[in-house]
């Protein structure tokens, strides 16, 4: 059955055996609003009880082992960052302690779901390959990254893998290479996102999400040095605060805030603060990554009256979710590409967690299309009151910038 909506609006409803309601919205209302495009907003949002029950019985089993593959390989990642941190010849420069934590995060999160889903066809989007650790230089490297896999495994006596070789290492680091896509299930990987906090001992996520027919149906984000409480009530900084959080969600079923040391999980939620002056806001800490200038003056016409909470990775995702902010503003150089791994787990974080997660044109990212995102400008997230709002200054400050060049 179909049923338009007006003869103003190229929407319309399709109801489908089982009476799943899908909503769709290919053309902006004819109305006053200054914002369109929030039409497709209001309904992206809104799904039928029965439609989230189904969903979110559909993924339990992926999501358990995606949580144990991303909290294993957090523990490999923590072991290498300590040494790095308590060295005293390290230089901070040097990459090769992130280069073993990256591929062996990969490595681990390869084994733990072909171990775990035995019955289902893998396939895994991801940052590496094994291209560099098989050349004569990266021996000594490769052998350290086996060495952490094995030992890691080892420590823990519930995951049940033997010692692997080096070459079930480069085999594992290799399952990354699927490309993705719109049609049947691909898991999406970051196995350090935020490596240059990883370096300096500061925030990292293990990032890891599922698609299912090009949607992103559940996301887990290991975020080992990020506190437990609140980053308003925190000092990011301080050992006193105990750290390391686990976030997850599954698609019509909510996120969750677990520490990684395996406390009982808590429902978390977006802020639901709707005045703009009141809002404080995230932003990358590398000026490279996003930039402060523009984000800067979406926070002046705004009125926001709270510096930038500046902080590496998707950790910030995870603190948008329980609501330590209420904005998330990533404006990359001109010329940088989006990858899905960047964004694939955050995303589903959030937006269980009530929030909306879209484009600086208003449009919802499109995970479909292989393993980068086609997107306006850049990525805002807020809640969604405080979305219109937010667009609104968004694209008067991108129109400003423009014509000042």
């Amino acid at each position: 059955m179909n049923v338009s909506i007006g003869h103003s609006s190229a929407a319309s409803l399709s109801m489908t055996r089982g009476a799943v309601l899908h909503i769709n919205a290919t053309t902006p209302l004819r109305s006053k609003s200054k914002f369109p495009f929030l039409f497709s907003l209001s309904f992206s949002t809104t799904t039928s009880r029965a439609t989230r029950a189904t969903a979110s019985m559909s993924y339990h089993k992926q999501l358990a082992a995606a949580k144990k593959a991303a909290s294993v390989a957090a523990r490999l990642c923590q072991k290498v960052q300590k040494a790095l941190l308590q060295s005293d010849f390290q230089s901070k420069s040097d990459k090769s302690p992130v280069t073993v934590a990256d591929y062996g995060s990969q490595a681990i999160v390869s084994f733990i779901l072909e171990k775990e889903l035995t019955s289902i066809p893998f396939s895994l989007v991801a940052e590496e390959d094994s291209g560099d650790l098989r050349k004569e230089e990266s021996r000594e490297t490769l052998h350290r990254i086996t060495e952490l896999v094995n030992d890691t495994f080892a420590s823990d006596g519930t995951i049940g893998i033997s010692p692997v070789s080096e070459e079930d290492v480069l085999k594992a680091i290799d399952t990354g290479k699927s490309e993705g896509g719109p049609h049947g299930q691909h898991w999406v990987l970051d196995p350090i996102d935020g490596t240059k906090g990883f370096l300096r001992g500061e925030q990292y996520a293990i990032a890891l999400a599922l698609l299912d027919e090009g949607k992103v149906v559940l996301g887990v984000l290991a975020c080992p040095n990020l506190p437990l409480s609140s980053i308003a009530r925190s000092n990011l900084s301080s050992s006193e605060d105990k750290a390391g959080c686990l976030f997850f969600a599954e698609v019509g079923a909510g996120t969750y805030m677990q520490s990684l040391d395996g406390s009982p999980p808590t429902k978390v939620h977006v802020s639901s603060n709707e005045n703009p002056e009141e809002a404080s806001f995230f932003e990358s800490y590398e000026a490279a990554h996003s930039s402060h200038d523009l984000s800067g003056l979406i926070a002046t016409k705004l009125g926001v009256k709270a510096p930038p909470v500046r902080i590496d990775s998707q950790a910030k995702y995870g603190a948008l979710s329980r609501g330590d902010g209420a904005i998330y503003l990533r404006f990359p150089r001109r010329g940088y590409i989006e990858k899905i791994w960047d964004h694939a787990a955050g995303y589903i974080v959030v937006a269980e967690a009530g929030g909306v997660v879209n484009d600086a044109g208003g449009k919802p990212l499109d995970f479909s299309k292989g393993r980068y995102l086609d997107l306006d400008t850049g990525i805002v997230v807020t809640n969604p009151k405080l979305m219109p709002a937010l667009l609104k200054a968004v694209q008067e400050s991108i129109s400003e910038k423009a014509s000042s060049l």
